[in-house]
């Protein structure tokens, strides 16, 4: 089944080379989105084999599962609505050991192109950027509610951005005079602290959205807290077999900014380092340049993939 239109799945052909999908596996996708990479990995596993969807939009999730119970021989499917965070211990809930894990901290193209989730600065949009619809907090709450100072602390860590007192100050100054509700506005008011864009460069605005988007989201929380439950997992499995994850299980992790990818590199050496991983990967895996001709969006997609070492597996 063709994926979604503007939808391509990253480091596709990649995923599939180094999880190495079996017939009767059983995979854990923590960030199923349009289930581009569970399509691939589906048919491999066979009608004998378990996907577990986990992906906090219903829409996602619901359109992921469909497109999978469409492939012939398709294998057992569970949607789970959630956040990856929460994927191992929805596992455990269903009695699975995981062969197979991937988590892709992207999300969908859709989502990005569709100005009523405010996660771009292209088209006016609610200043929105949840990825789950019915998040208790969007980026217009942070931007106008929080203390100059948070605000700028959010600036600094999660978008590394260089100007973040002097964008903190012009919102703080600017919502008194009316409250900051659209992406083209927040864009704008960060613009012109920044400066334009100069040609072939980065957008001004790029910092300041993502770390809004990941303040929104959680993000680097919840990555932390999978990489923890990867490192219980990885340990148990080591020693006894109640983990999550089953013996010589395969762990994939795609960052796509440093803030993602430098917790993942520390958590997979620390289980390398210990001999309860091996890297499965020569080093860090990106984008070939065939890719990026026909998705540009992959240009930061960093993969880093494990596999578990165990008595069993030796």
């Amino acid at each position: 089944m063709p994926p979604p239109r503007s939808h391509i799945p990253v480091l596709l052909s990649e995923v599939l080379a180094v999880l190495d999908p079996r017939p009767g596996e059983v995979y854990l996708d923590c960030t199923a989105g349009l289930g581009g990479h569970a399509a691939a990995i589906a048919p491999r596993l066979g009608p004998t084999g378990t996907v577990v969807l986990v992906d906090l939009d219903p829409g996602n999730l619901a359109a992921a599962t469909d497109r999978i119970r469409a492939l012939p021989d398709a294998p057992r499917i569970l949607a789970q609505r959630g956040n990856f965070a929460e994927a191992p211990f929805r596992l455990e809930a269903l009695g699975l050991r995981a062969n197979l894990v991937l988590a892709d901290l992207g999300f969908a193209s859709p989502q990005v192109d569709d100005p009523a989730r405010g996660l771009s600065f292209q088209t006016e949009g609610p200043l929105d950027m949840r990825l789950d619809p019915q998040g208790p907090v969007t980026a217009a709450d942070l931007v106008n509610r929080l203390d100059e100072a948070e605000l700028e602390r959010i600036l600094r860590e999660f978008g590394e951005e260089r100007e973040s007192r002097r964008i903190a100050q012009k919102l703080s100054r600017e919502r008194v005079r009316e409250p900051i509700t659209t992406t083209t506005r927040l864009a704008a008011i960060v613009r012109g602290v920044v400066g334009p864009r100069h040609p072939g460069g980065v957008d001004p605005a790029t910092r300041t959205f993502q770390a809004l988007r990941i303040a929104v989201n959680d993000e680097i929380g919840n990555l932390d807290a999978l990489l923890h439950h990867v490192d219980r997992g990885a340990r148990r499995a080591a020693a006894a077999p109640n983990s999550w994850l089953a013996p010589a299980a395969r762990v994939a992790v795609i960052a796509f900014h440093s803030l993602e990818d430098r917790p993942v590199k520390r958590a997979f050496e620390s289980l390398v380092k210990a001999a309860h991983a091996a890297n499965a990967t020569d080093g860090l895996v990106t984008a070939s340049d065939a890719e990026l001709a026909v998705n540009p969006r992959a240009r930061s997609a960093k993969l880093r993939v494990i596999r578990l070492v165990t008595h069993e597996s030796v």
